[in-house]
């Protein structure tokens, strides 16, 4: 929900309207990754016109960074970060 709500404030967009994200990535699948200690340390992916990417951040302990960029650039532009024991 975390990669919706972001992208929805982004766009200014109604995160009803969106696209699911299912249809784009295996939301369980991601949830997996950004729990596991297999050494994930980052995913980017598209969705709604904008490229997102997905950081494991150890500082603070067990958080989340989320970028979105528009296409064809580098995400480091709108960002938040999450605590994955009670957002992702």
């Amino acid at each position: 929900m975390a990669i919706v709500d972001l992208v929805a404030r982004e766009s200014g967009t109604d995160p009803i309207e969106l696209e699911p994200l299912y249809d784009v990535i295996d939301p369980d699948m991601l949830d997996s990754l950004c729990e596991s200690s297999s050494g994930f340390t980052s995913l980017e992916f598209s969705y709604h016109g904008r490229n997102v990417t997905v950081r494991a951040d150890s500082q603070p302990e067990d958080t989340v960074e989320i970028s979105l960029a528009e296409p064809g650039t580098v995400a480091e532009g709108a960002g938040d970060v999450f605590n994955t024991e009670s957002t992702i």
